[in-house]
Formats: C-alpha cells, sequence, structure tokens
C-alpha cells in the first residue's frame, strides 16, 4: 500500500468525524439559542436539535454563505459593470458626494454637478 492511500484512508475518517462535530456543534448552539431567547421573547415553542439543523440548513439557502465561500456581496458593481475604475477621479468624487449627500441628510442640487466651479 502506497504512502498517500495510507494517509488518505487515515485522514478522510478523522475528517468525516471532524465535520459531523462541526456540524452537531453548529446544531447545538441554534437549539440552544433559540430554546434560551425565543420562547420567552415571542411566546413560540423549544425546539430539538433535528429543528436547529433544519433551521440551519433554511438559513443556508436562502441566505447563502455563513462566511464560506468568499461570497460575491462586495463585487455586485463589478459584476453589473459599473465599478468606480471606469469613473474618472472629478467622476468619483461627484458620486461619493452625492451619495453622502443622501445619508447625510443634505442632498445635493441636481444640476449642482453640471456647473463648473469658479
Amino acid at each position: 500500500m502506497s504512502r498517500k492511500l495510507r494517509l488518505f484512508l487515515l485522514i478522510a475518517p478523522l475528517a468525516l468525524i471532524g465535520m459531523t462535530l462541526f456540524i452537531a456543534a453548529g446544531g447545538w448552539v441554534v437549539m440552544s439559542l433559540w430554546n434560551w431567547l425565543v420562547p420567552d421573547l415571542f411566546g413560540l415553542r423549544t425546539i430539538t436539535i433535528w429543528q436547529a439543523l433544519g433551521l440551519l440548513l433554511l438559513c443556508r439557502i436562502l441566505f447563502g454563505g455563513f462566511g464560506m465561500g468568499g461570497g460575491s456581496r462586495g463585487d455586485s458593481g463589478k459584476r453589473m459593470g459599473w465599478g468606480s475604475e471606469k469613473m474618472t477621479p472629478e467622476e468619483r468624487e461627484r458620486y461619493r458626494k452625492s451619495w453622502a449627500g443622501r445619508w447625510c441628510g443634505e442632498p445635493e442640487p441636481p444640476d449642482a454637478a453640471a456647473q463648473p466651479k469658479e
């Protein structure tokens, strides 16, 4: 038997046991938090470990991730083709100011961007 095969036969069962323990620990954490908070706050009933695992799976399906896989939330502008790398420095500054005005409560007048600064 080759060394690689022996190493694989040793690591594969350990990896399966590790993944199972990791998933069980995640389910236990969700179950514990749910059973600690939700019945008192919202009057709902407690859940079992299997329901907690189902809830974790549902969250994974609906929201994706849990921080794994890198995600693509931050590069949506690049994927859509309107990232700031195609803007001139003046356009970037104008865009930044227009968004800052929206969030800070001081909107920029619509034609202020078109007026030349003296």
